[in-house]
């Protein structure tokens, strides 16, 4: 019986350690040869000298378990090494069929304390990190179909997070850099459709070397024989849905929003219009909209904003 993912080929950012570690090996354990890309860098906000160990590590493991895998310990953030990067799929296996961009930093402080560059080095990885490897993957894929005259296989996973659908306060970096890869998801998934190519974007909760501060009031399982059991907050609940959203089973998945923890998937729904006021005049007046938009806002709940901050409440039952 093969597997869902043979004969395929797989990028995976920020796979050195975490979600993306989990995610590689997932793809791999679904047949999937897999180039893991990692910078390297040993802290969760950048800092530190790059190292090739963690990516060989995992590719190491995934070959010695009988996969094939290769490392990149380029900057995705960097045009010129995101190219390498595809570049690097293509060589090795012969064409690229799925991306999976995860590579990310913190670096958090409120937005009255934040400094520039602690706002532009989170959107440089993020946001830029996402562009540049869609940018050369999408190419790749664009000149395929092109050249077969025909649609190719294509699958783009994005991490976007959490903090962008509830409006994490003390991360106006990051909830920025989330947002807008939703919305380079969204774009990419129109741009991309008509050559074969999906786009979605997962918000994931796991415990991390990023997130290890904030989830250490979370317990882990252990003591009273719980031990077996995988943590809530582990990656690995994380990497199925990668594998789903990376194989032919999700052909009619494109654009999507999907939060994924502890055993649990959520779609999340697109913005709805809760109301629409017409002028009455050939434009609105100042004193028009104040008679139609402060008696609308006057009984909502105080604190209420576009953020969903109910979000952060869904949990596996």
């Amino acid at each position: 019986m093969s597997l869902p993912l043979e004969g395929r080929s797989a990028i995976v950012t920020g796979a050195g350690r975490g979600l993306g570690r989990a995610e590689a090996l997932e793809l791999a354990r679904l047949g999937a040869a897999v180039v893991v890309n990692d910078f390297g860098q040993p802290g969760r906000d950048g800092s530190g000298a790059a190292s090739a160990t963690p990516a060989e590590e995992v590719a190491a493991g995934i070959r010695a378990a009988g996969g094939r895998a290769v490392a990149h310990t380029g900057d995705v953030a960097d045009h010129q090494q995101a190219r390498e990067l595809v570049e690097l799929a293509v060589a090795e296996f012969g064409q690229l069929d799925i991306l999976v961009n995860n590579a990310g930093i913190l670096r958090d402080r409120m937005i009255f304390s934040m400094s520039e560059d602690e706002w532009d080095s989170v959107i440089r990885v993020h946001l830029k990190g996402h562009f540049n490897t869609t940018h050369f993957a999408a190419a790749h894929w664009r000149a395929r179909s092109k050249a077969a005259d025909a649609p190719v296989y294509g699958r783009i996973v994005n991490t976007s997070s959490e903090a962008f659908l509830a409006g994490s306060a003390g991360q106006p970096n990051y909830a920025a850099a989330k947002g807008g890869i939703v919305g380079l998801t969204t774009s990419t998934a129109l741009a991309l459709a008509k050559y074969g190519v999906t786009a979605n974007v997962i918000c994931p909760r796991a415990r991390t070397r990023m997130t290890a501060d904030v989830f250490a009031g979370f317990q882990e399982p252990a003591g009273d024989g719980s031990e077996d059991r995988l943590d809530p907050l582990a990656p690995e609940h994380v990497a199925p849905l990668v594998g789903y959203l990376a194989s032919p089973a999700a052909a009619q998945v494109n654009g999507q929003l999907l939060v994924v923890h502890g055993g649990m998937v959520a779609v999340v729904e697109r913005p709805w219009v809760a109301a629409k006021f017409d002028t009455k005049q050939d434009a609105f007046t100042y004193d028009e909209l104040d008679a139609l938009l402060t008696p609308h806002y006057a009984d909502r709940p105080t604190g209420e904003t576009f953020a969903a901050a109910e979000v952060l409440g869904l949990k596996h039952e």
